[in-house]
């Protein structure tokens, strides 16, 4: 089971004369990154509810955006009406001084310093439980949105793994051939440079056997084995969190593949070797997302 980083999840409810709607996206992300935007009646809650999609979603650029929509029995704002009174009657006394209309003071009434301020309504404990339990709603959403997307995305690296296993294939296929190319390779450049009867067969067969002892490439072929067995059984583990390991693994793949490639000596080992990390690089594009 792979999880991806990439995500929507929605959910809104009305709690008594309050509707909440939350919002979350996640991006893929090294680290855990979360910008949040919420009404000043949840700000007390802010280390909560922060601690609550850090805990579901782990890993990823997350923005997530609750939103509040008041009924027509709420108060969004308050108006301070003492204070307004304050300030009424020195521009009503100017105005009429001046010969001006009185009709628009109101207006200007209400843009003075601290005549509109926000409501300071406060949410209660049990609005509070009622939103925990939608926030909970958005994050299943978006956590269910991350599986099918990480299906997707799990198919896909299977594939690729998949490919370079078969490559690997070939190339195992290719090593007699190429071991019996390097042979005939040398005695027939020391029988045009030294001359057919004029070295020890012997001692030919003992370097042959030293020179392709230093480039035999089993043992790249038995990790590349293991690390591909691997990345194939830590796709379908239950861990969610789990894309830093399987990048890690795509590493070691990368470098068996890379010690095959130098070591070979062989075009057709090489045109392998080539495919491989054509696929290795798109399983790598494609582990950015894994969560």
């Amino acid at each position: 089971m792979l999880k991806s980083m990439t995500g929507f999840g929605r959910y809104e409810q009305v709690l008594g004369k309050k509707t909440f709607l939350v919002e979350i996206k996640s991006l893929n992300g090294k680290q855990f990154e979360i910008l949040l935007k919420l009404p000043g009646i949840l700000k007390p809650y802010e280390f909560d509810i922060r601690n609550m999609i850090s805990e579901k979603l782990i890993r990823g650029s997350i923005d997530c955006a609750i939103t509040l929509k008041q009924n027509g029995a709420a108060k969004p704002v308050v108006i301070n009406t003492e204070l307004a009174k304050s300030y009424y009657q020195p521009l009503a006394e100017l105005a009429e001084s001046l010969q001006l209309d009185t009709g628009s003071i109101l207006s200007s009434l209400l843009k003075l310093p601290e005549v509109v301020v926000p409501s300071t309504e406060i949410i209660s404990e049990e609005e509070w439980n009622g939103f925990k339990g939608i926030l909970e709603k958005a994050l299943e959403n978006i956590n269910n949105h991350r599986l099918n997307e990480g299906a997707v995305l799990e198919k896909d690296l299977l594939l690729r793994i998949e490919n370079i296993e078969k490559l690997q294939q070939k190339i195992i296929a290719q090593e007699p051939l190429r071991r019996q190319k390097i042979k005939d390779g040398l005695v027939k450049l020391l029988e045009e440079n030294v001359g057919k009867d004029n070295f020890d067969s012997n001692r030919l067969e003992q370097e042959i056997i030293y020179y392709i002892e230093k480039i035999d490439i089993s043992e790249e072929q038995v990790r590349l084995t293991n690390h591909c067995e691997y990345f194939k059984t830590l796709l379908t583990d239950k861990e969610e969190a789990k894309g830093k390991k399987l990048s890690f693994l795509l590493q070691e793949i990368g470098r068996e593949i890379n010690t095959t490639g130098a070591k070979s000596y062989d075009s057709d080992i090489q045109k392998s070797v080539v495919l491989m990390k054509d696929e290795l690089e798109k399983a790598k594009e494609q582990i950015l997302n894994a969560l």
